[in-house]
């Protein structure tokens, strides 16, 4: 697992801005961030067509609908990899706010569902973009749908990472 920043200081203020506080313009400075970071990933590559192919965590139906759609979308649009939103969460799933990894783990189980349609190409190598890191739960269990789907998660790329609470790469 990779991330751009630690959540704390700026790094935590920008991605507050840019998730809970509507501040879209902010997809062109984190998509310019992870495609900056793409290359320099160990073990991630293009594929032969030389796309790199981002797949979004996704974010509950009533966080998205607030927010004006997917902030991680546009991160990923904005860093002009191939982008494949596909990764979406059953209804039943809380906010992880306030959770420990045990109870964000159980949040997750079973609700993580690929959708059919705008996949990449069977086998490709993806890599997964989130934005906040803390237990490591939504990487988990959304690597582990893209894994059974026949997809190489490569890597797992977070804008964030709550250094305290999860060490990582």
């Amino acid at each position: 697992m990779f991330t751009l920043a630690d959540y704390a200081g700026v790094g935590r203020e920008l991605v507050l801005a840019f998730k809970e506080r509507g501040r879209r313009e902010l997809a062109a400075v984190f998509g310019a961030l992870v495609a900056a970071a793409l290359p320099r990933l160990p073990g991630v590559r293009p594929d032969e067509f030389g796309k790199w192919w981002l797949v979004p965590a996704p974010s509950r139906r009533t966080a998205s609908r607030r927010r004006g759609g997917s902030h991680l979308v546009g991160t990923a649009r904005a860093s002009g990899a191939s982008v494949a939103p596909v990764l979406h969460f059953l209804p039943g799933v809380r906010d992880s706010v306030g959770l420990d990894a045990a109870a964000r783990r159980a949040n997750l189980s079973g609700r993580v569902r690929l959708r059919p349609s705008g996949l990449p190409p069977p086998g490709t190598a993806v890599v997964l973009l989130d934005d906040v890191v803390t237990t490591g739960a939504t990487a988990e269990a959304c690597g582990a749908v893209l894994k059974a789907a026949g997809f190489r998660v490569t890597a797992v790329l977070t804008l964030t990472a709550a250094r305290s609470t999860h060490p990582h790469g």
